[in-house]
């Protein structure tokens, strides 16, 4: 019988325009730092050929392009597709995901390490939200959960993705809080919480103009920095044991991450489920956390739980004004667009529809008036105008969030340290399973 996987990695976009190499070199870094004993699923499978890459300079017809962002407006088009230069088993959709995680799980053995990296969806409850695969399927919280409840050993799951955090649900069986604590020892580590969204999914080849939640929990467990540089060993291994373990590298990532993450982890889940509203607090031994509030405490000038809690608020009501000019920004857009597309459209009823058989004859005898249309036309230049709005709104919003997910990192950290001291006051089996937690997160079980 083969050794059982000590890691099994799944990722990829949907489509390719959802598959950004940012994604495709975190799992290349994924299986570096994990080494032999594992298995990728990625995007289309193996000699696929849609891996987006950023263009480093425009291409393509202008004209063109401006009827398609004034049509059509999508994603990659400023991009070429390359193929895969990993070497997965196999395409990473639904049906693979669920058939490889099930037989990782079927026979006991040590910890599995579930590695997932993509785009996330968001779920109302959380474990109907999940990862977004191959061929536009879904991997759900609740069909993972379904899949763990019967597994034989151990797993920690790392999910990179937006939305990530749904995925601490499965601390419960079948991902249902109502149903209780999970039937087998299941942990994890996400980049960002349930309600937000995460840094990465980059189509810039560029390691270092990108930045994720991945880049610096990899990099973090071999002991170096986001760019791959040496880092004390002081710096990361916390509890002064002698090696580097996923819960400190995620505890790298809280600390260093200049995004918009809010990673959380299944013991904080945990936590919020289980641990006292109040009562005595017996501080428990958590390295992590600690380390957390130090350096985001020293970064931001603030210590106390009320003071962070003020500070976010105020932040988060600028970003609600941010997101209130941006949607301002949007109408105009729309409404710039719509006169725009009913003069061209009155003299040149098919520029929208580029599959339309005239087409190709009107684009090719009308170019001249089209450009002087779009030179002249007062409605182009409002939308345009608009879209310019729309993007300095969006980099302000982008700004804020930045901000608001580091306070947000220090006010999670100091309420944990308060939860978990309330729940180990009270001991029991809900304390027992907080500490099974922490150790499946270090990979100490």
């Amino acid at each position: 019988m083969p050794e059982p996987l000590r890691w099994l990695a799944i990722g990829g976009g949907a489509t390719p325009e959802f598959n950004q190499v940012s994604i495709e070199q975190d799992l290349l870094l994924a299986q570096e730092v994990f080494g032999a004993g594992g298995a990728l699923l990625f995007a289309g499978g193996p000699g696929s050929h849609g891996v987006q890459v950023e263009d480093a300079e425009p291409r393509g017809d202008p004209l063109l392009a401006a009827l398609a962002d004034l049509f059509a407006p999508r994603g990659g088009r400023a991009a070429t597709y390359r193929p895969t230069q990993s070497s997965p088993i196999a395409a990473a959709t639904r049906d693979n995901a669920i058939a490889a995680v099930k037989q990782a799980v079927a026979q006991p053995g040590s910890l599995l390490r579930l590695y997932l990296a993509g785009h996330g969806e968001r779920g109302d409850p959380p474990n109907q939200g999940g990862l977004g695969l191959w061929g536009q399927t879904s991997l759900r919280v609740a069909d993972l959960a379904e899949v763990l409840d019967a597994a034989a050993r151990p797993v920690q799951v790392v999910a990179t993705s937006c939305f990530s955090g749904a995925f601490a649900d499965l601390v419960f069986a079948r991902g249902e809080q109502a149903a209780g604590p999970a039937p087998t020892i299941r942990c994890g580590l996400f980049a960002a919480t349930a309600e937000r969204e995460a840094s990465g999914c980059d189509p810039n080849p560029d390691r270092a103009a990108q930045e994720g939640y991945a880049l610096h929990f990899l990099n973090a467990l071999r002991g170096r920095d986001r760019g791959g540089e040496p880092l004390p060993a002081t710096q990361l291994d916390l509890d002064g044991d002698g090696t580097i373990s996923p819960l400190e590298a995620h505890a790298r990532a809280r600390i260093a991450g200049q995004g918009i993450d809010v990673p959380t982890t299944t013991s904080e889940r945990w936590l919020y489920a289980a641990a006292p509203t109040r009562g005595k607090s017996r501080p428990p031994a958590l390295p992590e956390e600690d380390a957390v509030i130090a350096a985001l405490s020293a970064a931001l000038g603030l210590t106390r739980e009320g003071e962070v809690a003020a500070a976010l608020e105020h932040v988060l009501a600028d970003t609600s004004a941010a997101y209130e000019r941006l949607d301002a920004a949007s109408g105009r857009a729309d409404e710039a667009y719509r006169a725009t597309a009913a003069e061209l459209l009155a003299r040149f009823p098919v520029l929208d529809d580029p599959w339309h058989p005239d087409f190709a004859a009107t684009l090719t005898r009308h170019r001249a008036e089209i450009e002087a249309l779009l030179d002249t036309s007062a409605a182009y230049a409002g939308f345009r105008a608009a879209g310019e709005e729309s993007a300095a709104a969006q980099a302000e919003v982008a700004e804020l969030l930045a901000r608001s997910a580091r306070l947000e990192r220090l006010l999670r950290a100091l309420r944990v340290r308060i939860l978990a001291g309330r729940l180990k006051g009270r001991g029991g089996p809900a304390w027992a399973r907080y500490e099974a937690l922490l150790a499946c997160e270090r990979g100490q079980i």
